[in-house]
């Protein structure tokens, strides 16, 4: 895995908790048949029903398949993901993301190129690989994704025959109704328009400053709209001609942290901190606790760069 830590993709690159499908039920499974004798234990799951699957990953680890029906190597790996989550008998769970069917996934796990295999352990993705690898190496990823999980407290078994049914369990709509901005925002996220979510968010909190959800929707949603239509190596090109240029390194640390480099991302702009003079280094402050917010203030990745920070501050 590539960086086996919950949140290593993003509590930033897309705002998985407003993902949350109304009321939409697990979609049938379409040109990927599940793996003979467990049809609950690998499932097709959409932009629509994402949500569901991010609440069963409280309950037990769930890998990410993106895929597309026109990949050759997807179709390498798809049987091998299938077999050894079968194997592993309800251990793990699969679901299955056609990329060219549901672009809002496909745009918030920044799948640049497919096959792409992420899991979600307790709502949080953790990146494991990128391309067809072999049967052996997704067995030694998949146990290092069931040790992790364990140090999460997601230990759970969906049981042959049941998984339909905890997923099912999980798509049924237990929550209250959103507040009417939150609903805003929500739709504006489904349809692509971050600027009006942004703006969605800004109005809820403008009524109430205490609302933490629209506090944190508003920083994921922000990140998400600068990053949509900026490409990673014009990016990069950009800040290393111009390494004291902050919106140049700021375009490249949102790069970084929406693509699962967090580390990366916090000491890029820790370094541009410790290189600007003192008159100009409130922007950058000012976007590292930003992206501290995204990551969530136990992390220890936030927890070492805040400590940086104070050692450049006094």
């Amino acid at each position: 895995m590539s960086d086996p830590r919950p949140g290593a993709v993003l509590r930033g690159a897309v705002d998985l908790s407003t993902l949350r499908s109304r009321a939409a039920a697990p979609a049938s499974p379409t040109g990927h048949a599940p793996a003979s004798g467990s049809p609950s234990l690998v499932f097709d799951v959409t932009d629509a029903t994402f949500g569901q699957v991010l609440e069963l990953s409280r309950t037990v680890p769930v890998v990410v398949d993106l895929w597309a029906e026109w990949c050759g190597p997807c179709k390498q790996l798809s049987p091998v993901l299938e077999k050894v989550v079968t194997e592993l008998d309800g251990r793990l769970v699969l679901a299955k993301v056609d990329v060219d069917a549901n672009p809002q996934l496909a745009q918030g796990f920044r799948a640049q190129s497919i096959p792409m295999v992420v899991a979600l352990v307790a709502g949080q993705p953790v990146p494991l690989f990128t391309g067809a690898v072999p049967e052996e190496q997704v067995r030694e990823v998949f146990g290092q994704l069931l040790q992790l999980a364990a140090q999460q407290g997601v230990t759970g078994v969906v049981p042959r025959g049941e998984g339909g049914e905890a997923y099912a369990s999980a798509s049924e709509p237990d929550e209250p109704a959103l507040p009417p901005l939150h609903q805003e925002a929500f739709d504006a996220i489904e349809a692509g328009d971050y600027a009006r979510a942004v703006t969605a968010y800004e109005a809820a909190l403008a009524e109430n400053p205490r609302d933490d959800q629209a506090r944190a929707g508003l920083g994921q949603v922000r990140l998400l709209d600068r990053v949509q239509h900026l490409d990673l190596q014009e990016a990069r090109a950009a800040a290393a001609a111009a390494p004291r240029d902050v919106d140049a390194q700021f375009a490249v640390a949102d790069l970084d942290l929406a693509g699962g480099h967090v580390d990366d991302a916090f000491e890029r702009l820790l370094d541009l901190f410790a290189e600007l003079p003192a008159d100009e280094r409130a922007p950058v402050r000012e976007r590292l606790l930003e992206l501290f917010g995204l990551v969530g203030d136990a992390d220890a990745r936030v927890i070492r760069a805040r400590g940086r920070l104070a050692s450049l501050l006094f």
